[in-house]
């Protein structure tokens, strides 16, 4: 019987953990270059061998697996590309093909993200708003003097006034995007970054969020039916261990 309590308790961790995530992937379903994650769990396997009748240990007697409780089994991220949108502005661009723009922190760290909706911060650096500068295809920061500018499909920035050249677009990739981790910032941070060799950018148009909306609204309300039907079982189990205890008992 406290086997229940056990199973119904770990069932509502897990959903809450999918609710989480559903709820991050919604909030982020307008953020240029999101990438959604994707929460599964599974039971422990072999997480009990019941055994009788033997003495000798090295022959015990398996009679059965049980499996309990609900664990987290992985968290991962999709990086499918998602929908292009075209924006007309200048300062706007999107990766079709593999890699991340790097972008440079305060602390000199550096990160990486398929968001391209960039500004010019006061120095004039090309800018990933409350994140960080856009590093070139050197690893340097970007700086322009002008934000009147076009770009080819290899990331080279160009004045419209002059057609002098400006920098290039650093786009890199990695190995096995498996590897990387979402900072608390919501970028991407790993290592083995080399640049990419197989994308093209597309100026004034940025990449939107791979979230399908349906699909979370669908995991949201599956997770919290879950979540509900685990908690009104959890009352009843008290409500019967309590009749054991109080009542049963005395007899």
């Amino acid at each position: 019987m406290f086997k229940g309590f056990y199973n119904l308790t770990s069932g509502m961790l897990s959903q809450g953990r999918r609710l989480d995530v559903v709820a991050n992937n919604m909030t982020n379903i307008s953020t240029p270059g999101y990438k959604s994650d994707h929460y599964t769990d599974s039971t422990f396997d072999e997480a009990l061998y019941v055994r009788i009748g033997n003495k000798n240990r090295l022959s015990d007697a398996e009679m059965g697996e049980i499996n309990h409780i609900l664990a987290p089994s992985q968290l991962y991220t999709d990086y499918t590309q998602g929908t292009y949108e075209e924006t007309e502005l200048s300062l706007d661009f999107a990766i079709q093909g593999e890699g991340f723009f790097a972008i440079q922190g305060a602390d000199g760290g550096v990160s990486y993200t398929r968001s391209g909706s960039f500004i010019l911060d006061n120095d004039r650096y090309l800018y990933l708003t409350n994140q960080g500068r856009v590093l070139d295809n050197q690893g340097n920061p970007i700086q322009l003097y002008t934000d009147h500018i076009k770009a080819d499909k290899d990331g080279n920035l160009y004045s419209e006034e002059d057609g002098a050249y400006l920098g290039t677009l650093g786009v890199y990739a990695f190995e096995d995007n498996g590897e990387l981790e979402r900072n608390d910032q919501g970028l991407f941070v790993g290592d083995g970054a080399q640049l990419s060799q197989d994308f093209k950018i597309m100026h004034k148009w940025v990449e939107r969020s791979n979230t399908d909306l349906i699909s979370e609204m669908v995991k949201m309300m599956s997770a919290q039916r879950a979540l509900q039907s685990a908690g009104q079982m959890l009352k009843i189990y008290d409500q019967v261990m309590n009749h054991a205890t109080n009542d049963l008992g005395r007899m």
